[in-house]
């Protein structure tokens, strides 16, 4: 029987994806030096979508960086599965990455020589692996790219683009995903398509998302929302809806001489 995205078993994963422990991520020295973590412990749910968000230099930025193996933390552990990441040198976390994470940033990040199939391609290029041909086509078609294949990214949509970057990030079936702003340079109707769609990545296929967002409607669509300031963990929400995320947001953002509401 042949597998498509919506019936593919979803390979055995653990029930936590990635942690971070005690997580210290510091930038310069002396007086200028800016702790962008300060011991922060998460964990991320395997198979579920989860949403960080926290005001303006609360570190959640710098969260996703180390946990995608993208930077290195000061102190602390990360783990991804049962990797410890802050074992690893440069080359074995470069290999980690190609190999166990999917990526998706604002910028696209497309190469602009490649066509949009040879974009979605790249990361089974780069490992010498061959594109299981059913799953790419169930991919392509799922997230409306059939047509555009042949194009080059000059010659997308931003939309478009964007699509392409999703199926690049899941052409390999990766542990994880990271999505950093995913909807930031898209129209809203396209960001609400997107977003359902990384929705159904995670509830239908069992793909663990993990999205830096500053966006409540956003945050919404996801299973879980993460909440930091000040480089630590500032609390969570399971089941959000865009109202109860941004009063939460509202609390964060008041100034520190500010009452809080309980």
């Amino acid at each position: 029987m042949t597998a498509t995205l919506t019936d593919a078993p979803a390979p055995a994963r653990p029930t936590v994806a990635a942690q971070a422990r005690d997580v210290v991520k510091v930038y310069g020295r002396g007086d200028t030096a800016v702790r962008a973590l300060d011991g922060a412990t998460v964990s991320i749910d395997a198979g579920r979508f989860t949403a960080v968000m926290g005001p303006s230099g609360s570190g959640k930025s710098t969260l996703m960086h180390v946990m995608a193996g993208l930077d290195t933390a000061d102190s602390g552990q990360v783990l991804l599965g049962g990797t410890d990441l802050t074992r690893l040198d440069e080359r074995r976390r470069t290999l980690l990455r190609r190999e166990r994470v999917g990526f998706v940033f604002q910028s696209f990040n497309l190469v602009p020589t490649l066509t949009a199939a040879e974009n979605i391609a790249l990361p089974l290029t780069l490992a010498g692996r061959r594109a299981d041909r059913e799953w790419t086509d169930e991919l392509v078609a799922t997230l409306g790219l059939a047509k555009r294949l042949r194009h080059r990214p000059a010659e997308l949509s931003g939309g478009q683009q964007q699509r392409v970057a999703v199926a690049r990030a899941l052409i390999t079936r990766p542990e994880i995903v990271f999505a950093d702003e995913p909807t930031g340079n898209l129209d809203s109707r396209t960001g609400e398509a997107l977003l359902e769609f990384l929705g159904h990545a995670a509830r239908d296929l069992g793909q663990t998302i993990v999205m830096v967002t500053h966006d409540p409607g956003a945050a919404a669509h996801a299973d879980r929302v993460l909440f930091l300031a000040d480089g630590r963990p500032a609390g969570e929400l399971a089941e959000p809806t865009a109202a109860a995320v941004l009063s939460r947001m509202a609390r964060l953002d008041a100034p520190a001489d500010t009452p809080k509401a309980k």
